[in-house]
């Protein structure tokens, strides 16, 4: 069964009803990227970055999977599709989707601030809630933070993603402008020869990367991706 790799961005989310980040009327034209999702923003306001986390868990739960998400999920049927995302929702996993890496962290998930390594599903550590403050404690009586790379930290599952990058034999970009880096050079990764396509209805420049574009939404384009998949098998 051939590996099918598919690194996907805000845009199949938008389609969810999720805010994305960069567009024109997205998160980052209402708040400041610095301030609520940096690292130098978490020291100077914690509480603020709670704050602005709490409000995405409460977008997000009331969100729902779109027709992308399942179609990647039923692309399982005849390939063997490993999913690389940049975003911080969880609507690939409720698409029921059996491999997700997050390169940028997990919404509904929070971490120890002093043991990085211990992580928890959010309602485990608020008795079922959405909500963390600067109060909120783990089972060992450690602060929490969200389970977000921040802008200047690391990218911990870079490494792991690039080297999917390179095991694909089909490799698909959805809903990213690839302008964030390091993800946006997950495709650099690919083996020459290996097939790429990229479903987005404003795709970027991507040189003279032999590139399939399907300039659709991430729904139509998914349909038309296990379309073309499909009847070239």
């Amino acid at each position: 069964m051939k590996k099918l790799v598919v690194s996907t961005g805000a845009g199949i989310s938008a389609e969810s009803g999720l805010s994305t980040y960069r567009d024109a009327g997205g998160l980052w034209d209402n708040y400041p990227v610095m301030q609520v999702a940096s690292a130098d923003g978490f020291r100077r306001d914690p509480a603020l970055i709670h704050r602005f986390y709490n409000e995405r868990r409460e977008q997000l739960v009331n969100c729902k999977p779109n027709a992308a998400h399942y179609g990647l999920k039923e692309l399982e049927k005849n390939f063997d599709v490993r999913i690389i995302t940049q975003n911080v929702d969880d609507l690939h996993e409720r698409a029921g989707s059996s491999y997700v890496l997050h390169l940028h962290g997990e919404l509904m998930k929070v971490r120890s601030m002093t043991h990085p390594e211990r992580v928890y599903d959010v309602r485990d550590v608020t008795g079922g809630g959405l909500e963390t403050s600067l109060d909120t404690r783990d089972r060992y009586g450690d602060p929490v933070r969200p389970h977000i790379v921040f802008f200047q930290e690391s990218v911990p599952n870079f490494a792991p993603a690039a080297e999917l990058a390179e095991e694909a034999d089909i490799f698909v970009v959805i809903g990213t402008s690839l302008v964030v880096y390091p993800a946006a050079s997950l495709i650099s990764y690919v083996r020459r020869g290996v097939p790429i396509y990229y479903i987005d209805p404003h795709p970027a420049d991507t040189g003279n990367l032999p590139v399939t574009i399907i300039r659709e939404k991430a729904t139509t384009g998914v349909q038309k991706l296990a379309e073309m998949l499909l009847d070239g098998k």
